[in-house]
Formats: structure tokens, sequence, C-alpha cells
């Protein structure tokens, strides 16, 4: 069989009481905050903490040609050719309209050929020329170009916000043959909207300017 105790029993414990939610709260946060404190030392980032800042965008440099003058700047590369004329080199001449190549304000030539200013990365213009409206009579009392001219002889606008992206848009049209009549500059200018609705006196400017009469 096997020895029984000979001695008295030992008491049980004392059970203590429950914590009360005061003690359960503060004694959570301490040991939560150890653990926080703990991983941060470590290196290793705390639950919902914000990710660590990432490098700025990815940026170059460009050289390029405005107006007959040389540029060589720092940009970012998504920086639009629009904004890089309006905020960087400060020529406002080129309107920043509906911002997404369908209403033709920011019209300005590269390398002699007509583009939206707003769709064109100034990152991809490495060593090309650009003019804009300020380009075509540069200077207090230059003389006004011959479509400029035109514009005014013709009553071609009223507010004149669209009037540069017209005006660059009309010389490209005439530099590219496309000023046979008036049904075809109206077609090749057809990505100028004027909400003023001068489109006849525009499309006279620009053939006069195109055949001299």
């Amino acid at each position: 069989m096997p020895n029984e105790p000979t001695g008295p029993a030992a008491p049980l414990p004392a059970e203590s009481p429950p914590p009360s939610r005061r003690t359960f709260i503060a004694t959570t946060t301490a040991v939560g905050g150890a653990a926080v404190a703990g991983g941060l030392a470590a290196g290793t980032p705390a639950l919902g903490a914000a990710p660590a800042a990432a490098g700025g965008p990815p940026g170059g440099r460009v050289s390029l040609t405005v107006n007959g003058e040389r540029h060589a700047i720092t940009i970012d590369n998504r920086t639009s050719l629009l904004d890089l004329l309006r905020e960087r080199l400060g020529l406002t001449g080129s309107k920043k309209g509906c911002d997404a190549g369908a209403c033709g304000a920011c019209t300005v030539l590269v390398d002699g050929r007509r583009v939206n200013a707003c769709l064109t990365l100034a990152i991809r213009l490495e060593g090309a020329e650009v003019t804009t409206v300020e380009g075509l009579a540069p200077g207090e009392g230059g003389e006004l170009h011959p479509l400029q001219e035109a514009f005014i002889e013709q009553d071609a606008f009223q507010c004149g916000f669209c009037t540069p992206g017209q005006i660059m848009s009309g010389i490209g049209c005439i530099q590219e043959g496309h000023s046979g009549s008036a049904e075809e500059i109206r077609e090749w200018m057809s990505g100028n909207i004027c909400r003023c609705g001068c489109y006849v006196g525009i499309v006279k400017a620009v053939h006069r300017t195109a055949h001299g009469k």
C-alpha cells in the first residue's frame, strides 16, 4: 500500500483577487509599450507605422532651345513641356486649357512642327528647338508675325485665351502645306477649339497669311 502522509496537510494557497480593469489596462499598456520599444530598437517597424520616406521622383537633365535661347534644366521626368515653359521659364503665352490635348490652347512648335505642349514630356526633347508665341515678336516693340497681324485685321479673336495656340497652330498648318483652301485649313486646324466661335476670322487669317490675300 502506498505510504500515507503522517503530518498535517499543507494549507492551500489563498486565491488572489482578480485584477481590476484599471490594473489590467495599465499592465497591458506597459507590456505592449516595452514590446514596441524593443521592436524599434531592433529595427522592426511598429504595427501601423508609416513606411520610410522613399526617394524623390526620378529626375533628369534636358538641354533644349526655346525661342532661340539655350536652356539646360534639371526636371522631374514627368514634367510636361507646357509646365516647363510656364512654371520654369516664365513663358505663359502658351495656355493651359484642358491639360488633356483636346483644346489646342497650348500648341507650340517643336522643330517646326505643331505639338500639344501639355501632352509632350519635356525630358524627351533633348536638343530640340521650341518656338512659343513669345518667340514670334521677341522683345518690346518687336515686329509682329504676319499671322498675328492677320488675326488683328480679321478680328480672329475675342477673349484671346485660345489665340496663342491658334496662331502657333496656324503657322504650323501653313508650314506643313495644309492651307490650300478654307476647307483644308478648317480640317487641319480642327484640333484648336475657340469657345468664342471666331472660326471664320481664324480661317481667313490663316488663308490670307498663306496666300497674301
